[in-house]
């Protein structure tokens, strides 16, 4: 007679003849094991073609937008027009693609930094480039201030445009360099991240004294403090681009030792990592991704706070994978922040900066209410 199985559980399939009874439950074991993986594996691709799909659809909101607010209309009549190789081709086009490449950066580095540290409320600014990027543009708009009085207004323009961007970059790599060199090197976390703090805080205070000796720079940093990307050109997005080629494969070599990092330094030391050049390729990576950002697009908050999370929110997997999805998050939702900005109250727009942190901080504040209350 068949061995009857316990009611509410199905009865093993039926392997061939001759297979010992340890291979059987070998096999069973791993049939068993097998269904979490195929979740987990069905998870990121749900997150994978929502990102692809919404970023395809906001890059068409991009496109669209104009003084009106955005839709279909808009843009086919904007299409058929005299001037649509330049209002499309010149202003909206590099404008949408560099808002999602400049949120790509953004989200990397705060995935590297959120491993890096092993914190998940670290940021990419948490080294001092923040606030060397903006010590940056505030001695270009005061220098540029101070020689207009002695050129004409269109030559001190000439020179704070073409200044700024390479200003803001540098400031947040000295502010890096800063920070390496107070923690003597990358060898301790803590140390390298109380440095940041520190060298954050003076390079703030060094800007507003210069904002106090030449007010006119005044305004000029707050535009870059609030973030904008209605700068963004072509030549801004051929850098973006080329700064996310350079460090998607980057932080993608060094996910795995991301991964040794969450077991703590002394497992990852058992498991064979130099963790001071660990960290060094991981800050130069986070450095050079935030810095790009930065001088392209301003100061935008929350974004490389809040697209770590919702992907591990959404998909929870190693570091390999929430790095690259956590950089298509942040593109995606940059670009949605600026999509609003320029639809809110048409024609004028809000600072993208400012929707990013309302958007970011409420998320966050919702979920940390939600796990409270749980």
């Amino acid at each position: 007679m068949a061995a009857e199985h316990p009611p509410g559980r199905t009865a093993p399939s039926p392997l061939p003849a001759g297979v010992p009874a340890k291979r059987q439950s070998l096999v069973g074991l791993s049939a068993d094991a097998g269904s979490p993986m195929l979740a987990d594996r069905r998870r990121r691709l749900r997150l994978v073609a929502g990102l692809v799909g919404l970023s395809a659809l906001l890059l068409f909101a991009g496109l669209a937008a104009g003084s009106d607010g955005w839709s279909a209309a808009e843009l086919m009549r904007t299409l058929r027009g005299p001037d649509a190789a330049l209002i499309i081709g010149q202003i909206r086009a590099p404008r949408t693609l560099g808002a999602w490449l400049t949120g790509a950066l953004l989200g990397l580095a705060g995935a590297t930094a959120q491993g890096l540290f092993r914190n998940p409320l670290a940021d990419p600014y948490l080294l001092g480039s923040a606030s060397g990027a903006s010590l940056g543009v505030v001695l270009v708009l005061a220098a540029a201030a101070l020689v207009g009085h002695g050129v004409s207004l269109a030559t001190a323009d000439a020179i704070a445009r073409i200044g700024l961007v390479g200003a803001a970059f540098a400031g947040a790599l000295l502010g890096v360099l800063l920070t390496l060199a107070l923690a003597r090197g990358a060898q301790q976390t803590v140390r390298l991240l109380l440095a940041g703090v520190v060298v954050g805080v003076v390079l703030s205070a060094v800007g507003d004294l210069v904002t106090t000796a030449a007010p006119e720079a005044l305004r000029g940093k707050q535009v870059f403090m609030l973030g904008s990307t209605g700068f963004l050109g072509w030549g801004s997005c051929a850098a973006l681009g080329l700064g996310l080629v350079a460090c998607v494969p980057l932080s993608w070599r060094w996910s795995r030792a991301l991964d040794a990092l969450t077991l703590g330094d002394d497992s990852a030391r058992s498991l064979g990592l130099s963790l001071p050049r660990v960290r060094a390729v991981l800050v130069t990576a986070l450095a050079l991704a935030t810095g790009l950002a930065v001088s392209q697009a301003g100061l935008v908050a929350f974004v490389g706070l809040a697209a770590p999370h919702l992907v591990r929110r959404f998909a929870p997997a190693p570091h390999g994978f929430t790095t690259l999805a956590s950089a298509a998050a942040g593109g995606t939702l940059l670009l949605a922040a600026d999509v609003l900005a320029r639809s809110l109250i048409a024609p004028q727009e809000v600072p993208v900066g400012a929707l990013t942190a309302l958007i970011g901080g409420g998320y966050l504040l919702w979920l940390l209410h939600r796990r409270r209350v749980a």
